[in-house]
């Protein structure tokens, strides 16, 4: 049988060829030349919709990186580097103080895991291409990488790159099981591990290695064999000082295979040196390509550029490159906080639909799925985004905030959600989701203040304070947030979020669901101007802005003297009442008795200042948090 011939090339730019690849296009076990590859995907991708919105976003880039181009050349004429080169020489002497090799810090990353699972429910696969998923894959066999095929790939796409390649659906309860034992075996060794997804997660073995008197790399060895004796699935690892050099290192040796990264910070900078820009956790696609503009593709090219980098800070994030320059980055492995939860949401990925009681019903079940979260995990807020893309493939957000606690009850949300959603229509959808941010832990123990508050003695300005972990309402405000990011580039987790859900069409039979539990949002809320061709601007007011619930006609209709969660604006307390009795117990709190009590109590409380506890900026990583 006569081979099949390669299609004409076409005339579609080298970054457009690139960016139609995928974000997965890194992943171990892929060609390291996906020219061809490239070239394929383009030409199956063609006259789809997704392809016209990937060559918008193409030159929207192009024209965006001309720009900055031109502030670099406007930024470094006439002006003499050396002074700032100089400075920031001193900087890297600081960032290099800051060194730690003291911690052995381990990445662990199950190999194809969907994959792995379903190989081992059906030996037959074993040497076959495989991939899960429906309309866009989940995972790849490494069989079927050998072809391009990888996750976020639509199926008729992957079908042309593999013609054998063969598709199974989804099993996410399988999984879930075998993450669990998974991550109960990696708790042996360390029981204050990070989770940072259901098949990866990071390690401190340096009081294990201390009390069993082995070394690491023995250590990891000893892991992976536990975790294949138990499980039958293979694990790769990276062993490093601190969470970044780890997690890239456990790519190294893929699949099946760990390395040690030398404990020396020598080694370390040789190490880095070389290693290519979008390795690094932290800079996606949009910023490789922003950074290869100015002549950075390795790790070694930022120190050349540190000039230019230091004029362009705000674009670029000047400290998060020398840190990645000198391989620098927190070796804190804890599990994530309930305190660092910014945002809860769910969201759907559906075949598009036009039909208004169709897109409805989508996002009632959102609206739904979102309700039950809140509840089971004891979360309310006061800001709902609703997120929606267009068959464009183009993302768009709608947010909406309120001067009281978004009740979890789905119609309360799904009134919220239809509101915003109602003033876009008519639209053609492919995803929907409603996220409620600014959020409040219904399990945190009551905050000191309510009245109380107003008859204590301020011992800090209100205009410079730090930064705490929660306010008097335990309410985690977005706008802290605004504080640097030195684990990551500026944009990233807006980038990341955006690509979630890509991909093409999915067929009438399969839905995607996602459940977004961010452990860190976007740097801001940020509204994206539509083109010409997208729906007009929206009749919402913008995320910051403040609503009475009374405003709001769809909460308003529904309110009446339903029981709802609602604080009590003088004690702080939450409340489960309706309006009668929230009324009932203000004018309690407001009694003479209780306000002589609480001034008598604030007098008699020393005056020594409490302890603040400092909100930092958290990791890149562990995004999700594991089921418990």
């Amino acid at each position: 049988m006569e081979s099949e011939k390669p299609p004409e090339p076409s005339q579609d730019s080298a970054s457009l060829l690139k960016r139609l690849a995928g974000p997965s296009s890194t992943k171990a076990g892929l060609a390291h030349d996906q020219t061809a590859i490239n070239r394929i995907i383009a030409e199956a991708s063609k006259g789809s919709k997704f392809y016209e919105n990937e060559k918008r976003k193409d030159k929207e880039l192009s024209e965006r990186i001309a720009k900055i181009l031109k502030q670099r050349d406007e930024a470094l004429q006439g002006v003499d580097i050396r002074p700032i080169e100089r400075n920031i020489d001193h900087l890297l002497k600081e960032l290099e103080s800051q060194r730690d090799l003291s911690q052995i810090v381990v990445h662990v990353d199950m190999d194809a895991f969907y994959c792995s699972v379903e190989l081992l429910d059906d030996p037959s696969l074993q040497g076959k291409p495989f991939a899960v998923g429906g309309g866009v894959l989940s995972t790849a066999s490494y069989e079927a990488r050998k072809f391009g095929v990888r996750s976020g790939m639509a199926t008729f796409v992957a079908k042309k790159l593999c013609p054998d390649l063969i598709l199974l659906t989804s099993n996410f309860e399988r999984y879930s099981e075998m993450s669990d034992k998974v991550m109960d075996i990696f708790e042996r060794y360390d029981p204050t591990m990070l989770a940072a997804g259901c098949d990866e997660g990071y390690l401190n073995i340096t009081k294990y290695c201390e009390e069993h008197m082995i070394d690491a790399d023995t250590c990891v060895q000893e892991i992976r064999d536990t975790v294949f004796k138990e499980t039958s699935l293979t694990v790769s690892a990276g062993i490093a000082p601190n969470k970044m050099l780890a997690k890239i290192c456990s790519d190294k040796n893929k699949p099946n295979g760990q390395y040690l990264l030398p404990f020396d910070s020598t080694s370390i900078k040789v190490f880095m040196h070389d290693l290519s820009i979008r390795k690094v956790p932290g800079v996606g696609r949009v910023n490789e390509r922003l950074l290869e503009a100015l002549g950075i593709k390795t790790c070694g090219d930022i120190f050349k550029h540190r000039a230019t980098l230091q004029l362009m800070d705000k674009q670029f994030g000047l400290v998060f490159l020398l840190r990645t320059h000198l391989g620098v980055a927190s070796n804190v492995v804890q599990p994530i906080q309930r305190e660092e939860r910014k945002s809860i949401g769910a969201e759907r990925t559906f075949h598009a639909l036009s039909n208004k009681t169709q897109i409805l019903r989508k996002l009632e079940e959102v609206a739904g799925e979102l309700g039950n979260d809140m509840v089971r995990e004891g979360w309310t807020g006061k800001t709902v985004t609703l997120k929606y893309k267009l068959d464009t493939f183009q993302v768009f957000t709608r947010a909406k905030s309120f001067d009281r606690w978004v009740s979890a009850n789905k119609e309360d949300l799904f009134a919220i959600g239809k509101e915003l959603l109602l003033l876009e229509l008519p639209l053609t959808l492919r995803l929907i989701g409603l996220r409620v941010t600014k959020l409040k832990d219904l399990h945190a123990p009551e905050p000191a203040g309510g009245i109380k508050r107003f008859f204590e003695t301020s011992n800090s300005s209100p205009r410079k304070r730090p930064r705490l972990a929660s306010n008097a309402e335990g309410c985690n405000d977005e706008e802290d947030d605004a504080g640097e990011d030195h684990e990551s580039m500026p944009g990233f987790y807006e980038e990341e979020e955006n690509a979630e859900g890509r991909g093409f069409d999915a067929p009438d039979d399969e839905e995607q669901i996602h459940i977004s539990h961010d452990s860190k949002p976007p740097h801001h809320e940020r509204r994206t101007r539509p083109p010409a061709s997208a729906p007009g601007p929206s009749r919402t007011k913008p995320t910051d802005s403040t609503f009475s619930a009374t405003t709001s006609k769809p909460m308003s209709a529904r309110q009446g003297d339903r029981v709802r969660h609602q604080d009590c604006p003088i004690c702080g307390r939450l409340l489960e009442t309706d309006n009668k009795g929230l009324n009932a117990h203000i004018d309690f709190c407001l009694s003479r008795n209780v306000i002589m009590e609480a001034q008598t109590e604030a007098q008699n409380t020393t005056k020594k200042p409490k302890d603040l506890v400092l909100s930092w900026p958290s990791s890149a990583m562990g995004k999700r948090k594991r089921k418990r």
